[in-house]
């Protein structure tokens, strides 16, 4: 690490990377292991790419660990997931404390098993006051859901007029009404789709879609991409 030269993204102007994790169940695969073997890389990845996005002062990062559409997966995989998850929380919380990243999370939570809500809750009452990366986990997260439970939020506020409603204002409903627009997306494996992700959070972010597997997905292959993103030109519907 001390010989490494670390991309700042003050050079590129990101503040919000999101990554859809694709491609645990495939890499396992390849390896002829079951696909639990894959989800247990996938969550040791998510932390330590966290670290490095942390270094090259990335304010905000998002991950879409767990969909909405994920409940229809076979229930010893799902079990497996949080139960992992779970683990992986309590592992790494040292660690993040003394990264001082912030763990924060998108999605219903209400409908986790107990555990995993009880591990996501000491995990984000212990980060809260940490002052760098804010890792955004998105967990049992759609985004039709996030959209739909914005708007029911809404209704129930009194203090609200229909036509006093903009953009920035209904922001204020979203799971992300502290966090900024997404920048730059990431979505691994080699799919080229947005999988029901942040569809209003990404509206002007740029995409890059990668052939690398999440579980091999590393602070190589991050400024791979942070340098694609550089070569970009964002115009935001006008002109340069």
């Amino acid at each position: 690490m001390k010989n490494e030269t670390i991309l700042d993204s003050k050079n590129f102007g990101i503040k919000h990377i999101a990554f859809i994790l694709d491609g645990n169940g495939r890499w396992a695969k390849a390896r002829n292991k079951p696909r639990t073997y894959g989800h247990r890389h996938g969550f040791s990845s998510l932390f330590d790419v966290a670290e490095a996005v942390n270094e090259r002062g990335i304010k905000v990062m998002s991950v879409y660990a767990f969909s909405t559409e994920n409940w229809n997966r076979p229930k010893s995989e799902v079990s497996f997931l949080f139960k992992t998850l779970e683990q992986r929380l309590k592992s790494v919380l040292k660690k993040v404390m003394k990264q001082g990243i912030k763990i924060v999370t998108s999605g219903d939570l209400t409908k986790l098993p107990a555990s995993t809500q009880e591990a996501i809750r000491v995990a984000v009452e212990e980060t809260k006051n940490n002052p760098n990366l804010i890792l955004n986990i998105c967990i049992n997260y759609g985004a039709k859901d996030e959209i739909i439970r914005a708007i029911k939020k809404l209704s129930h506020d009194e203090t609200i007029q229909i036509d006093d409603l903009t953009p920035a204002l209904f922001e204020n409903y979203l799971d992300t009404k502290d966090l900024p627009p997404v920048d730059l997306l990431v979505r691994t494996s080699g799919e080229e789709r947005l999988s029901n992700f942040m569809l209003w959070q990404v509206a002007y972010a740029e995409f890059i879609f990668t052939p690398t597997m999440w579980p091999d997905y590393n602070k190589e292959t991050l400024d791979r991409d942070l340098m694609l993103y550089a070569q970009r030109t964002r115009r935001f519907g006008g002109l340069k």
